[in-house]
Protein backbone atom coordinates (compact mmCIF):
# COMPACT_ATOMS: atom_id res chain seq x y z
CA UNK A 1 0.00 0.00 0.00
CA UNK A 2 2.59 2.21 0.84
CA UNK A 3 4.22 1.87 -3.14
CA UNK A 4 0.81 2.83 -4.45
CA UNK A 5 0.42 6.02 -2.12
CA UNK A 6 4.26 6.82 -3.46
CA UNK A 7 3.36 6.42 -7.01
CA UNK A 8 0.53 8.62 -6.83
CA UNK A 9 2.03 11.61 -4.56
CA UNK A 10 4.87 11.59 -7.37
CA UNK A 11 2.28 11.50 -10.21
CA UNK A 12 0.79 14.23 -8.87
CA UNK A 13 3.69 16.56 -9.05
CA UNK A 14 4.79 15.65 -11.82
CA UNK A 15 1.51 17.56 -13.15
CA UNK A 16 2.84 20.85 -12.19
CA UNK A 17 5.22 23.40 -13.40
CA UNK A 18 6.46 25.90 -11.78
CA UNK A 19 5.97 29.58 -13.27
CA UNK A 20 8.40 31.51 -10.70
CA UNK A 21 9.38 29.82 -6.87
CA UNK A 22 10.65 32.74 -4.37
CA UNK A 23 13.85 31.74 -2.04
CA UNK A 24 16.34 33.97 -1.00
CA UNK A 25 18.85 33.49 -3.88
CA UNK A 26 15.90 34.35 -6.10
CA UNK A 27 16.97 36.81 -8.92
CA UNK A 28 13.99 38.93 -9.44
CA UNK A 29 15.51 41.64 -11.81
CA UNK A 30 13.14 40.64 -14.63
CA UNK A 31 9.99 41.72 -12.33
CA UNK A 32 8.59 45.28 -13.94
CA UNK A 33 6.42 48.03 -11.94
CA UNK A 34 4.08 49.35 -13.91
CA UNK A 35 1.72 51.93 -12.45
CA UNK A 36 -0.43 54.43 -13.18
CA UNK A 37 1.92 57.19 -13.98
CA UNK A 38 2.60 55.73 -17.56
CA UNK A 39 -0.92 57.58 -17.68
CA UNK A 40 -0.32 60.43 -15.85
CA UNK A 41 -1.44 59.18 -12.36
CA UNK A 42 0.13 59.14 -9.16
CA UNK A 43 0.36 55.76 -7.63
CA UNK A 44 3.65 53.94 -7.05
CA UNK A 45 4.94 50.81 -6.11
CA UNK A 46 7.68 48.55 -5.70
CA UNK A 47 8.83 44.95 -5.72
CA UNK A 48 11.58 43.82 -3.01
CA UNK A 49 13.05 40.25 -2.17
CA UNK A 50 12.30 40.26 1.77
CA UNK A 51 14.99 38.48 4.12
CA UNK A 52 13.02 35.45 4.38
CA UNK A 53 12.44 34.72 0.75
CA UNK A 54 9.36 36.23 -0.58
CA UNK A 55 8.62 38.47 -3.19
CA UNK A 56 7.22 41.54 -1.96
CA UNK A 57 4.72 43.67 -3.99
CA UNK A 58 3.54 46.99 -1.82
CA UNK A 59 2.66 50.45 -2.47
CA UNK A 60 0.17 53.05 -2.48
CA UNK A 61 -2.87 53.50 -5.14
CA UNK A 62 -3.95 57.21 -5.86
CA UNK A 63 -6.76 57.96 -7.68
CA UNK A 64 -5.36 61.70 -7.92
CA UNK A 65 -4.84 62.73 -11.90
CA UNK A 66 -7.60 59.92 -13.07
CA UNK A 67 -4.67 57.36 -11.41
CA UNK A 68 -6.05 54.28 -9.88
CA UNK A 69 -3.63 51.17 -10.53
CA UNK A 70 -0.50 49.26 -9.43
CA UNK A 71 0.83 46.35 -11.19
CA UNK A 72 3.96 43.97 -11.03
CA UNK A 73 4.50 41.50 -14.55
CA UNK A 74 7.41 39.28 -15.28
CA UNK A 75 7.81 37.73 -19.01
CA UNK A 76 9.58 34.93 -19.71
CA UNK A 77 10.50 32.38 -22.24
CA UNK A 78 6.70 30.67 -23.69
CA UNK A 79 5.79 28.21 -21.48
CA UNK A 80 3.48 25.31 -23.07
CA UNK A 81 0.45 25.01 -20.89
CA UNK A 82 -2.11 22.70 -23.29
CA UNK A 83 -1.22 20.28 -20.34
CA UNK A 84 -2.44 22.45 -17.70
CA UNK A 85 -5.93 23.41 -16.10
CA UNK A 86 -5.38 25.88 -13.42
CA UNK A 87 -2.27 28.27 -11.92
CA UNK A 88 -2.32 28.17 -8.19
CA UNK A 89 -0.42 30.59 -6.46
CA UNK A 90 0.59 30.66 -2.68
CA UNK A 91 0.50 34.24 -0.71
CA UNK A 92 -0.19 36.04 2.09
CA UNK A 93 -2.40 39.12 1.29
CA UNK A 94 -3.75 41.99 3.16
CA UNK A 95 -7.39 41.21 2.58
CA UNK A 96 -8.15 43.17 -0.34
CA UNK A 97 -9.29 42.25 -3.86
CA UNK A 98 -6.34 42.02 -6.92
CA UNK A 99 -6.09 40.85 -10.55
CA UNK A 100 -4.38 37.89 -11.93
CA UNK A 101 -2.88 38.77 -15.34
CA UNK A 102 -1.87 35.98 -18.18
CA UNK A 103 -0.62 36.93 -21.70
CA UNK A 104 0.04 34.33 -24.41
CA UNK A 105 2.31 36.80 -26.14
CA UNK A 106 3.68 39.70 -24.55
CA UNK A 107 3.05 41.87 -27.94
CA UNK A 108 -0.55 41.69 -27.60
CA UNK A 109 -2.13 45.03 -26.17
CA UNK A 110 -4.77 43.11 -24.02
CA UNK A 111 -4.26 40.70 -20.61
CA UNK A 112 -6.54 37.72 -19.65
CA UNK A 113 -7.48 38.25 -16.22
CA UNK A 114 -8.91 36.69 -13.10
CA UNK A 115 -9.62 38.34 -9.83
CA UNK A 116 -9.14 36.79 -6.32
CA UNK A 117 -9.67 37.94 -2.72
CA UNK A 118 -6.99 38.01 0.00
CA UNK A 119 -7.28 36.53 3.28
CA UNK A 120 -5.14 38.28 5.10
CA UNK A 121 -3.60 34.93 5.80
CA UNK A 122 -1.46 32.28 3.68
CA UNK A 123 -3.48 30.66 1.14
CA UNK A 124 -3.23 29.28 -1.59
CA UNK A 125 -5.34 31.00 -4.89
CA UNK A 126 -5.87 28.13 -7.48
CA UNK A 127 -7.39 30.19 -11.01
CA UNK A 128 -8.79 28.08 -13.94
CA UNK A 129 -7.23 28.53 -16.99
CA UNK A 130 -10.14 29.40 -18.64
CA UNK A 131 -11.91 31.62 -16.21
CA UNK A 132 -8.96 34.31 -17.08
CA UNK A 133 -11.24 37.29 -20.08
CA UNK A 134 -9.23 38.90 -21.93
CA UNK A 135 -9.36 42.54 -20.78
CA UNK A 136 -7.97 46.29 -21.62
CA UNK A 137 -7.55 49.21 -19.77
CA UNK A 138 -10.23 47.96 -17.19
CA UNK A 139 -13.06 46.97 -20.04
CA UNK A 140 -13.83 43.24 -21.25
CA UNK A 141 -13.35 42.67 -24.48
CA UNK A 142 -15.75 40.52 -26.91
CA UNK A 143 -13.39 37.91 -27.31
CA UNK A 144 -13.26 34.49 -25.92
CA UNK A 145 -11.64 33.34 -22.78
CA UNK A 146 -8.33 32.32 -22.53
CA UNK A 147 -7.81 28.94 -24.59
CA UNK A 148 -4.23 29.68 -26.02
CA UNK A 149 -1.40 26.30 -25.14
CA UNK A 150 0.94 28.87 -24.15
CA UNK A 151 2.09 32.10 -21.55
CA UNK A 152 4.97 34.45 -21.62
CA UNK A 153 3.97 37.19 -18.90
CA UNK A 154 2.23 36.65 -15.96
CA UNK A 155 1.20 39.72 -13.99
CA UNK A 156 -0.54 40.94 -10.54
CA UNK A 157 -2.44 44.26 -10.55
CA UNK A 158 -4.32 46.08 -7.87
CA UNK A 159 -6.88 48.83 -9.09
CA UNK A 160 -10.47 49.04 -6.55
CA UNK A 161 -11.32 51.90 -7.60
CA UNK A 162 -10.07 53.82 -4.55
CA UNK A 163 -6.88 55.25 -2.59
CA UNK A 164 -5.20 52.72 -0.68
CA UNK A 165 -2.11 51.09 0.75
CA UNK A 166 -1.61 47.35 -0.26
CA UNK A 167 0.88 44.66 0.10
CA UNK A 168 1.03 41.12 -0.96
CA UNK A 169 3.66 38.45 -0.15
CA UNK A 170 4.48 35.99 -2.98
CA UNK A 171 6.00 32.37 -2.29
CA UNK A 172 5.39 30.06 -5.74
CA UNK A 173 3.06 30.51 -8.81
CA UNK A 174 3.03 27.33 -10.84
CA UNK A 175 0.68 25.61 -13.28
CA UNK A 176 -1.54 22.57 -12.13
Amino acid sequence: MKYVIGLIMISSSMNSQIIFDFTKNTDIQYWRIVDDIVMGGRSSSTFTLNKEGFGVFEGNVSLENNGGFSSVRYRFEKIEVREYTMIRIRLKGDGKKYQFRIKPNTNDYYSYIAYFKTSGEWQEIDISLDSFYPSFRGRRLDLPNFSSIHIEEIAFLIGNKRAEKFKILLDKIELK
